[in-house]
């Protein structure tokens, strides 16, 4: 099985910026030393608890502090970027780091609607359904023939990713929904369902993309991989334990509540939480890889066996102690350690 890695860079209590970057750059140089496949980090936008911002930003930072890890985006989410922008962008990733950029694209804007306007003053589009048109864009300008834009004048103008890099990096599409699945397959891409916050239509969403695909120049077959939550200690007991923080802000998520930084183990085991709160922590937990190495290893062979796919995209959500340095991530660490050492041939 191959492992990879989603990180979406947690800020946790008292904990700044530059600490959680510190943090994350550690798990990444682990990540690689391990043997995963793949470190992507995600995008979203005026959250207090997560500091991955900007995909591009920080995977030039990753890639420069790694060997041979791919590194790439979980994804870009489109809407709030011009195509010509992404495709640049990823041309210099490329250029600089050849052979290790993915990169990953996805539909939904990554933050609230306050949000998505404020970005789309910048002149990048909100309309998701420019996106069919906006992903074949991107693939047109990171190819060695660019793109042509159609002038007024009836004249077309050539447009391309610059500087040209020897190759162009893989485009994956990501999604938890039949549309992006369906997309990824009528354009012959790689596809990655987000099972680490949607579990629900995963089946669904990966019967209609490896039906429906077909051949292209990006993929000869149906090419996909899941994502999930995964907390892995020496004992189930700290399994759960360090999971609590997570699983609290998770709940926090699905029924609007206030958001804050994440909390400490401590700070989670403190907090009364109603009855609506925790029956969506109940719900959550039962899509984690969650345990004790051996439970978790069983569970992640489960998931990939279930859907049919021979890498996992593990998001490492181990919360902290009050006890523990702001610049590292202990039990994140240990999460990723104690799977490649069950699963990891390499470890």
């Amino acid at each position: 099985m191959k492992l990879s890695v989603l990180d979406l860079i947690p800020v946790r209590s008292r904990q700044t910026t530059a600490q959680a970057l510190r943090a994350s750059t550690r798990l990444a140089q682990r990540a690689d030393a391990l043997g995963y496949t793949r470190y992507w980090v995600a995008e979203h936008h005026n959250m207090k608890a997560v500091a991955s911002t900007n995909p591009a930003v920080l995977i030039a930072l990753l890639a420069s502090r790694t060997e041979k890890i791919r590194v790439g985006s979980g994804g870009v989410m489109l809407p709030n970027h011009a195509p010509l922008v992404v495709a640049e962008q990823f041309a210099l990733l490329e250029a600089a780091a050849p052979g290790r950029i993915d990169l990953g694209i996805g539909r939904a804007p990554g933050s609230d609607p306050v949000v998505t306007a404020v970005l789309s003053q910048s002149g990048a589009t909100s309309d998701v359904s420019r996106f069919p048109a906006n992903v074949s864009d991107i693939i047109a300008l990171l190819s060695s023939d660019g793109a042509n834009v159609e002038l007024t004048s009836g004249s077309e103008y050539g447009l391309r990713s610059t500087p040209l890099p020897e190759g162009a990096p893989p485009v994956w599409l990501l999604g938890s929904s039949d549309y992006s699945a369906t997309l990824a397959a009528s354009f012959g891409l790689p596809y990655v369902f987000a099972n680490h916050f949607a579990g629900a239509g995963a089946e669904r969403a990966l019967d209609l993309y490896r039906n429906q695909f077909t051949p292209s120049a990006y993929a000869d077959k149906p090419t996909t991989f899941m994502t999930a939550n995964a907390v892995v200690a020496e004992t189930a007991d700290e399994a759960y334990a360090q999971a609590l923080p997570n699983l609290q802000q998770m709940a926090r998520l699905r029924t609007n509540k206030p958001m804050a930084a994440v909390s400490t183990i401590e700070e989670a085991e403190a907090t009364e939480t109603d009855a609506l709160t925790e029956e969506f922590m109940q719900q959550a937990i039962t899509g984690y890889i969650i345990g004790d190495p051996a439970t978790a290893a069983a569970k992640a062979r489960a998931l990939a066996a279930q859907y049919g796919v021979d890498e996992l995209m593990i998001s490492p959500v181990a919360g902290a102690h009050d006890s523990e340095p702001l610049d590292a991530v202990p039990a994140r660490e240990r999460t990723i350690e104690l799977l490649a050492e069950t699963l990891l041939d390499s470890a």
